[in-house]
């Protein structure tokens, strides 16, 4: 044999054999996991799902060729559900039963599935929406991931969001971080996901991308908008909704693209689910409707089944998770996380025990049936949880309303007949179903989580009024800081904030009414925000306020300051013992009416 015959020879040996290297190396490699989850988006709000109008080739191509859970359920509104994502538990067990008011801070004793995740190896990263806490030590980027590209509070747009963001060329917070985008939400949290995603290519990941859309305002690209202007059978909001949906969609179809180029799409586990049932998709009575709700009973928000069913679809070639086979069985957002941990095994973190059970072996086809059992969910979005409040106990084909009324979906799925009084037995065995569910889930009910401050890990904490402890409407949106009076009720609050100082000393409390980064001072107007559309008004303008005394207290601490309206704050300094304390700061106006400040700045001196 030749030299270069020899050569060749020797290189082909070698190229096959790091060829079977790399191949078996790829074979042992732990599968990526990508979670979808888009904002207010219903089981309705999806083409395959029998919705006519809509325009969602690629979530009917997961649902046409992954696993579809036709039997999903979540929270009823945003953050409850994404508490129990997260946590593999109940959601309000986990602390979280309100999308504001200091209840949407998820306890920080449980164990995330990104800290799950980071701990067995994975690198994680989040974008889009937390809507789990918006100070230290609650934010995404301390609980888990160690890259977030993350907007404020439960919306863009809402009061801990960055001022003035609306959907297009917004500033969003790069692990904490300001810094401007150019572009459409979607698009760039999708973007950012995608660059992660190539520069981790080589390591086992996870990602949430966790979209803002199709969450209110519906602001959207006029091309999306106008692929269904000449609808005549939605509204014209349904049009702006449906539009942002088929942008998700478009972003959906350029990430799996994106796994194809870069040889990772049969090793990933991607998931596509969303936090409640739908917003906008449906509205109007039986007879004269606009949309499409899959014959469902309620919206979001509602414990009828419209209010909380959702679409689940999960992919994985390599896991044979494919096929387009749907179960119909019972399944709950906090099975997902014990669910995730089996298929990717993944070891165990210490920490509170899961409430949801593994659906890896139905999804593998080890066992036909899960084991039955009752599961509740809620509307609590009060203070105070309220027991039998706009509840749903559910198995697999019985539904419990209210501890009242009861419906078998798989012959009645609208909800229509209450067939409680011919099944008394049923109806008092799901009743001792909820009170089981009830003495558990509650038993924290008495601890609020409080903002750390103080920490070495955090400089500075900002609160906002969005997290304040009240019982009355408050300025969680950023149309009510600039007009408090914009909505049906006055958005002038009174409550506190649960701090939790971690050094004790001296600390500047500056309390303001607008944000710092809109650099305007106490007294400023500012004009309307936005564009006017058919189907969103602008942001209103900001009003004049006529401050005259701010005062700070925290416990026993007591201190009052004359306002200067042309000053952008008024600063405080007291000295703050170690420990968990009522934080309350307030202006009161020249008509003595005295209300929560907006933002509060804490730091230690």
């Amino acid at each position: 044999m030749s030299l270069i015959k020899k050569l060749a020879f020797t290189a082909t040996a070698v190229a096959l054999c790091i060829g079977s290297i790399t191949a078996k190396a790829q074979s042992n490699k732990k599968p990526n996991v990508i979670i979808i989850l888009t904002d207010d988006q219903g089981y309705g709000d999806v083409a395959a799902h029998g919705n006519k109008v809509i325009k969602t080739p690629n979530m009917d191509k997961m649902h046409d060729n992954g696993i579809r859970l036709s039997n999903y359920h979540c929270g009823t509104t945003c953050a409850p559900s994404r508490s129990g994502l997260m946590t593999g538990a109940d959601g309000n067990r986990a602390g979280v039963w309100h999308t504001i008011g200091g209840c949407n801070i998820l306890r920080e004793k449980f164990v995330l599935m990104p800290e799950v995740f980071k701990e067995n190896g994975y690198s994680t990263a989040m974008y889009g929406k937390w809507h789990l806490g918006d100070s230290y030590p609650y934010l995404p980027e301390d609980r888990g991931f160690d890259e977030t590209v993350s907007h404020g509070g439960g919306g863009v747009g809402q009061t801990p969001d960055y001022w003035e963001n609306d959907y297009f060329d917004d500033t969003y917070f790069r692990n904490g971080t300001p810094e401007k985008f150019k572009g459409y939400c979607t698009d760039i949290f999708f973007a950012e996901a995608m660059d992660f995603i190539e520069r981790k290519k080589d390591e086992p990941f996870f990602v949430y991308l966790s979209t803002n859309a199709p969450h209110g305002p519906y602001n959207v690209e006029k091309k999306y908008y106008d692929i269904y202007k000449d609808e005549t059978s939605i509204t014209d909001r349904q049009k702006a909704f449906y539009g942002m949906i088929t942008n998700i969609d478009d972003n959906m179809g350029i990430l799996d693209k994106k796994l194809e180029e870069l040889g990772l799409k049969d090793n990933t586990i991607l998931i596509f689910t969303t936090d409640n049932g739908t917003a906008a998709g449906h509205s109007g009575k039986l007879g004269n409707e606009k949309g499409f709700n899959a014959g469902m009973r309620g919206h979001k928000g509602s414990q009828y089944e419209g209010g909380h069913r959702t679409p689940f679809f999960i992919r994985w070639k390599d896991g044979k998770l494919t096929g387009g086979r749907e179960i119909d069985q019972l399944c709950m957002n906090f099975d997902i996380l014990p669910t995730l941990m089996d298929l990717c095994n993944l070891g165990k973190v210490d920490g509170p025990a899961h409430d949801g059970i593994d659906l890896a072996p139905v999804l593998t086809k080890q066992v036909n049936k899960l084991p039955h059992r009752y599961c509740v969910v809620d509307n609590n979005r009060i203070q105070q949880p309220e027991k039998w409040r706009m509840c749903s106990v559910m198995d697999d084909e019985w539904r419990l309303i209210d501890g009242k009324e009861l419906y078998n979906i798989k012959n009645d799925p609208g909800q229509a007949k209450d067939i409680a009084s011919q099944h008394p037995d049923k109806v008092e065995e799901m009743r001792d179903a909820y009170e089981k569910w009830w003495k558990y889930t509650s038993r924290d009910f008495g601890h609020y989580e409080a903002y750390k401050i103080g920490s070495t890990q955090n400089d500075e904490s900002t609160i906002t009024v969005h997290d304040l402890h009240t019982f009355t409407a408050n300025a969680w949106n950023q149309s009510y800081v600039r007009d408090p009076f914009y909505g049906k009720k006055p958005a002038l609050a009174k409550g506190y904030w649960m701090i939790d100082v971690q050094e004790e000393g001296e600390y500047e409390i500056s309390i303001s009414r607008w944000p710092r980064e809109s650099g305007l001072a106490l007294g400023d107007t500012t004009p309307q925000h936005g564009t006017q559309t058919k189907w969103n008004n602008v942001n209103p303008a900001g009003i004049f306020i006529d401050l005259k005394k701010a005062t700070l207290n925290i416990e026993a601490i007591h201190q009052e300051k004359p306002v200067d309206l042309s000053k952008k704050e008024v600063n405080f300094k007291a000295y703050l013992s170690e420990g968990r304390q009522h934080l309350e700061a307030s202006f009161t106006t020249s008509k003595d009416v005295e209300f929560s400040a907006f933002y509060v700045y804490i730091k230690k001196l």
